[in-house]
């Protein structure tokens, strides 16, 4: 699956999202800037195909086709469209979303699922104070558990602080598992993981 947007943008004067072209495809992670409160949310809408462009297009696989693209990505916690209530316990976000996947949504299927993850520490605490790595493996986690979901969309990870190099390693590893990843972020988050990927190359 390869999914590319192409010069799209929002709004009068493109001041919900100015014009900006990227893609991201099965096996790999992208990478992508949205600066101010608003833009990373429009970006992750229109890139999981839930908001139409005012200009551009939005493809998978060579056609226009934002139902399939519905179906098959998720979007992870973008502000006030699908991140999780800051004072709900982890418990009750994982049964949530258990519920969405068509799984038992009970604190006891949440536990057992918490377990198996790693993440069972984290049952009682408020989603709002968790650290931020351990969030984005939590909610790509449970993104995942949905039925034909084979893309993942986070939507600025970076708003919750941490190393942005701690996140990006995990949005890899979903790539690495076969998702298509888009993470979109700040211009200080893309220097940081640039410089990062620069270093590798030059290690090689």
């Amino acid at each position: 699956m390869r999914i590319v947007l192409n010069a799209v943008a929002k709004g009068r004067a493109q001041s919900a999202l100015p014009e900006t072209s990227t893609a991201y495809e099965t096996g790999g992670a992208t990478l992508v800037v949205a600066e101010t409160e608003q833009r990373p949310t429009v970006l992750g809408l229109v890139a999981s195909g839930r908001m139409k462009v005012d200009s551009g297009t939005v493809t998978i696989d060579g056609r226009a086709d934002a139902s399939a693209i519905r179906r098959r990505v998720a979007l992870v916690d973008a502000p006030v469209v699908s991140e999780p209530e800051s004072n709900v316990t982890v418990t009750g976000v994982v049964a949530e979303e258990l519920m969405f996947a068509g799984h038992a949504p009970n604190p006891f299927a949440a536990a057992r699922w918490l377990e198996g993850v790693g993440l069972e520490s984290l049952a009682t605490t408020a989603i709002g104070n968790v650290e931020p790595a351990a969030r984005v493996r939590l909610l790509l986690e449970l993104a995942a558990l949905r039925k034909d979901v084979e893309g993942l969309v986070l939507v600025a990870p970076d708003r919750h602080g941490g190393e942005p190099l701690a996140w990006w390693r995990i949005a890899q590893e979903f790539a690495e598992r076969g998702y298509a990843v888009l993470v979109i972020a700040g211009h200080a988050s893309k220097t940081t993981i640039d410089a990062l990927d620069e270093t590798v190359e030059a290690a090689r």
